[in-house]
């Protein structure tokens, strides 16, 4: 059937399924936030599920990229998009269709499968369809979607959420999907690399397993004192799992972490910021989102809409990111930007005890920074990486976003739960007999900002009480997002302050990122800063 299509219309098909794909993704990424406390109010959720409803889908994703990107080159990269955007389909009809907290969870790990296969292989979809004269602009309107989808997800939720219930932030996925898979079939040609590498099949399987059993750890000590089964374990296992995944790849002859990766500055320090960064993101959106609609009792919609304060700013910078890159240096920019971030996300703290305006220019201020240093990150990640290893690192550097996501929501999400149910029990503790144990009950319910569940229970009296309970744990822990961004800033510039040079390294032509294998991010493709 692609036969019929001229060579052009091809190519905006092609160009259209792609840009369906990442627009779905990033989408995802935030709608699902703003739903959290409808989820948690219709499906009787906890604290820990809800995180586990970004943890799931984001763990699948850190796990799945690498392979990938490795399946697509040696199976042939539209099967395994196509596949990909399939199972995402499935997951998404399976999402909105989800009984109770269990099967949301595993269904989001489900979509997070098939998101990972589209965020590998749709920049090397387009650079395989697109001669060099024309890919500049393709990759440009491909990255932009993506941010468009990103910013649309907290304001689409929001409307969807004041008509429909929850499954609708799932089901608006479906038209997108479709169209994709449809596009994708028709005009998107096969294209595959005979000496792809292998799949490190140990590697994956430590990573992944290390991966969960730590942020099932953490996510269970909110319910759970750190020495329980439950917690202990889980967290002794995941650490004996990531030590045995490091010892395997310094010795697997296909690691999916050449040990050359680490010992490429600049990269290791892209992917710890991309870590820290996009862990406090994750932290403090979570924490954000339960405040306004559980406990400031704002509507979905208006909680949505209030995100423009960040999302705007966020794309206005990130246009601008390539200019900031060749006036400045990519240390200074990524510096700057990620110092103007982590003063927004302290500002969001202050939520509760401040007027909004403070918290819309946290969110401005949260907004911009990041925009200004994703691009300079994106762009100098590979700096140091041996081009023989530049596809490993485009999948680790992808994984690096997704691995903070969930393991630091899990953490931050444990400080902000035990520290408010800790404060709550020692507010109720003058309390006598049975009405102290009801009390003491509610800890759950002030831990997860349910309010107005702890009104029902005790009376309107206790309303103040678990409020500033809540908002101690809130305050804590996104003031730790907050930390964890500063201390990027710190990485960012001891790590990509360049070293004196050898005279002949900047003239290797071999240093070249090969055009197939640009770094893959979901917010833009980025080349090697020479």
């Amino acid at each position: 059937m692609s036969l019929s299509l001229t060579e052009s219309r091809r190519r905006r098909l092609t160009l259209f399924a792609m840009c369906m794909a990442t627009f779905m993704t990033s989408l995802d990424l935030t709608i699902v936030n703003v739903a959290l406390p409808s989820m948690q109010s219709e499906l009787h959720m906890s604290a820990a599920e809800l995180e586990w409803v970004i943890s799931a889908y984001s763990l699948s994703l850190a796990a799945i990229i690498p392979a990938s990107g490795a399946l697509g080159d040696r199976y042939g990269r539209k099967r395994v998009f196509l596949t990909g955007m399939i199972v995402f389909l499935i997951g998404v009809i399976a999402c909105a269709v989800a009984w109770d907290a269990a099967s949301l969870i595993a269904f989001r790990a489900v979509q997070g499968v098939g998101g990972a296969a589209m965020l590998a292989l749709g920049l090397s979809i387009i650079t395989e369809t697109y001669p060099q004269e024309q890919r500049a602009g393709a990759i440009g309107a491909w990255a932009a979607i993506g941010g468009t989808g990103f910013g649309a997800g907290p304001v689409g939720g929001g409307i969807l959420l004041t008509f429909f219930s929850w499954p609708s932030v799932f089901w608006i996925n479906l038209p997108f999907a479709a169209l994709g898979i449809a596009c994708t079939a028709v005009a998107v040609r096969e294209s595959r690399n005979p000496q792809a590498r292998k799949l490190d099949v140990p590697g994956m399987a430590l990573s992944l397993l290390g991966l969960v059993c730590l942020t099932l750890g953490f996510v269970e000590s909110s319910d759970h004192s750190w020495g329980a089964a439950l917690v202990a374990l889980p967290l002794a296992a995941g650490a004996v799992l990531l030590l045995a995944f490091f010892w395997w790849e310094r010795r697997a002859p296909h690691a999916m972490l050449p040990p050359a990766l680490l010992r490429a500055r600049s990269f290791a320090s892209a992917s710890g910021i991309y870590m820290l960064c996009y862990g406090g993101m994750s932290g403090a959106l979570f924490w954000v989102t339960l405040y306004f609609q559980n406990v400031a009792g704002w509507s979905v919609l208006r909680t949505g809409l209030s995100w423009l304060f960040m999302n705007i700013p966020f794309l206005t910078m990130a246009q601008f990111g390539g200019r900031l890159d060749s006036r400045f240096r990519a240390s200074t920019v990524a510096t700057w930007g990620t110092l103007v971030a982590a003063v927004g996300v302290f500002l969001l703290s202050r939520a509760g005890t401040t007027p909004f305006a403070v918290s819309a220019l946290g969110y401005a201020l949260y907004g911009g920074g990041f925009g200004t240093f994703v691009p300079a990150v994106t762009h100098v990640a590979m700096r140091d990486v041996p081009s023989g290893v530049s596809g490993a690192a485009s999948g680790v550097l992808n994984a690096s976003r997704q691995i903070g996501s969930s393991v630091c929501l899990a953490v931050l999400g444990t400080v902000g739960v035990n520290a408010a149910a800790s404060n709550w029990q020692g507010k109720v503790s003058v309390l006598d007999g049975t009405r102290h144990a009801t009390a003491l009950g509610q800890a759950h319910n002030v831990g997860g900002g349910r309010v107005h569940a702890v009104v029902e229970t005790l009376g309107a009296p206790f309303r103040q009480l678990a409020v500033d309970s809540f908002l101690h744990g809130y305050q804590l822990a996104v003031g730790i997002a907050a930390v964890c961004t500063a201390v990027a800033a710190g990485l960012a510039w001891t790590g990509f302050r360049r070293r004196a040079e050898p005279p002949q390294a900047a003239a290797q032509p071999s240093l070249a990122v090969p055009e197939r294998e640009a770094i893959v991010t979901g917010d833009g493709p980025r080349r090697r800063s020479q």
